[in-house]
C-alpha cells in the first residue's frame, strides 16, 4: 500500500510539516516506525501526536492540531494569500513611508525568505521607521538597539542576575532575556559598536538560538535582524566582519526621495501625527508564508545559472571573466547562492507566482553579492565600486552555456 501524505500546521508557531497517515496495524506502522509516525516534534519545541490529532505539552494535557489540506490548489491559494498580504502591507506602511517602494519590498522579501538584512543609508532617509512600520503591519514585537562603543554582548543577550527565593531564602542565578528576544531586532548603527559585541548576533542570526551558561534559548519564530549602517562616517566605527556579512542575505541600499516624494514628505511630517497602522498578518500567519517560500520548486537551470553566477567571482578560476581576475581580490562563497535562490522564492511567491526563472535571479544580484565580495587597489584606482562589478559580470554570464 502506498504510504500516503498530508501536511500538519503546528498550532504554536504555524510551521508546516509533511508527515505520513499511515495507521496502526498497516504495514510499516508496527515497532519503531509507529512511535516515530504518531510522535512529532516542531523545531518550536511543541510536541504532537500525529495519528490521534492531539499537541502534548509538558504536563500531559493535549489540544486539537490543526490540519491542512495538501495539493496543489491549497498551494495556489496561499500564494494567492501571500500576494494580496503584500499589497495590504505596502498599503498600511503607506501611511507612514513615503517612497522607498523598492526598499521595502527588498525587506519584505528577505523577511519571508528567513534571512536578515543591512540597511545602508544616510541619516534621515526614514530607516527605522520603515522597520517599525512593518512590523507593525504584521503583529509583530519590535526591539530597537542603538549600538554604542560601550556596548556589550550581555547587554543584547542578556544575562545571569542573583536573586533570592522570596520563600527559601536561597539565591540562584536566573536568566534575564535581553533585546534579543523578539520578533524583529533593529540594530541601529551596528557598526559602531565592537567586535566582540556585534558577533553576539552571530549565533541567533545563524542558529535561532542564545547560548548563555551552557544553557540553549531558543527565540521567537519569526525571527528578523535588520541592521543598519551610515557610509558617510567611518571614524570611530568597526566594520563588520566578512564572516559576520555573510550571513546577511541582502545588503540594501536606502537612496534620497526624488522631488514630489521629498515634498510630500515634508508636507506630511511637519503637520499632526500619521494614522494608526492596522495590522494585516501575525506571527502564525507569517511563519507558515516563510514555510511556503521553502517549497517553490526551482528548476536544475536557475540553480545552475545562481552557482556560474557566484562561481564567476571568484578570482583565478576557470569561470572567472578577465575583469573579475584583474579588480576582485576575493569572490562569494556558496551561500550567496543559498541567498540568491531564497531570494528570488520569496520574491515570486510575493508576486503571485510559483516559479523561479534566471530574471529573478538576476533581480537580486545585486543586493546578494555587493557585500559578499572585496575588491582590490587596481578596483578602487578606476573608481569601481561592487556594485559595477557585478553589474559587468550579470551581462558576462550568460543564462546558457
Amino acid at each position: 500500500m502506498a504510504d500516503k501524505r498530508s501536511t500538519v500546521s503546528c498550532p504554536e508557531c504555524g510551521r508546516m510539516y509533511q508527515v505520513s497517515n499511515v495507521s496502526p496495524g498497516q504495514p510499516g506502522s508496527a515497532g519503531s516506525d509507529q512511535t516515530r509516525l504518531r510522535r512529532a516534534r516542531c523545531k518550536c519545541g511543541c510536541k504532537f501526536d500525529v495519528a490521534s490529532g492531539q499537541i502534548v505539552d509538558e504536563s500531559g494535557s493535549t489540544a486539537p492540531l490543526v490540519r491542512t489540506a495538501s495539493g496543489s490548489s491549497g498551494t495556489v491559494a496561499a500564494v494567492e494569500s501571500l500576494a494580496q498580504a503584500k499589497a495590504n502591507i505596502l498599503a498600511e506602511v503607506g501611511k507612514a513611508i513615503v517612497g522607498q517602494k523598492k526598499v521595502l519590498d527588498q525587506i519584505l522579501t528577505a523577511f519571508f525568505a528567513r534571512g536578515h538584512c543591512v540597511l545602508m543609508g544616510v541619516p534621515g532617509l526614514a530607516k527605522t521607521m520603515m522597520v517599525y512600520s512593518l512590523a507593525q503591519t504584521m503583529l509583530l514585537d519590535f526591539k530597537r538597539i542603538q549600538f554604542t562603543p560601550d556596548l556589550m554582548p550581555t547587554d543584547i543577550t542578556g544575562t545571569n542576575i542573583l536573586q533570592s527565593d522570596p520563600k527559601t531564602r536561597q539565591r540562584r542565578f536566573v536568566f534575564h532575556r535581553g533585546p534579543i528576544f523578539t520578533n524583529v531586532l533593529l540594530a541601529d548603527e551596528i557598526n559602531r559598536t565592537p567586535p566582540k559585541t556585534q558577533a553576539a548576533l552571530l549565533e541567533a542570526m545563524q542558529e535561532r538560538t542564545v547560548t548563555e551558561s551552557g544553557r540553549t534559548h531558543t527565540l521567537p519564530e519569526p525571527f528578523l535582524v535588520l541592521a543598519t549602517q551610515n557610509p558617510l562616517e567611518l571614524e570611530g566605527t568597526y566594520p563588520l566582519p566578512e564572516a559576520q556579512l555573510d550571513r546577511f542575505i541582502l545588503l540594501i541600499k536606502v537612496d534620497y526621495p526624488n522631488l514630489p516624494e521629498e515634498q510630500q514628505i515634508l508636507l506630511s511630517t511637519t503637520g499632526r501625527d500619521g494614522e494608526v497602522l492596522d495590522g494585516v498578518l501575525d506571527a502564525k500567519s507569517v511563519t507558515r508564508y516563510q514555510d511556503l517560500v521553502r517549497q517553490v520548486p526551482v528548476s536544475e537551470y536557475v540553480a545552475k545559472y545562481a552557482a556560474r553566477l557566484c562561481r564567476a567571482t571568484r578570482p583565478q578560476r576557470d569561470e572567472a571573466p578577465e575583469f573579475v581576475n584583474k579588480f576582485v581580490r576575493y569572490g562569494c562563497g556558496p551561500r550567496a547562492g543559498q541567498s540568491l535562490i531564497l531570494a528570488a522564492k520569496a520574491h515570486v511567491v510575493l508576486n503571485g507566482r510559483f516559479n523561479v526563472s534566471c530574471d529573478d535571479i538576476r533581480e537580486f544580484a545585486l543586493p546578494v553579492l555587493r557585500h559578499r565580495m572585496i575588491l582590490n587597489f587596481a578596483a578602487a584606482s578606476e573608481g569601481l565600486d561592487t556594485d559595477a562589478v557585478i553589474k559587468k559580470l550579470l551581462d558576462a554570464v550568460g543564462e546558457s552555456e
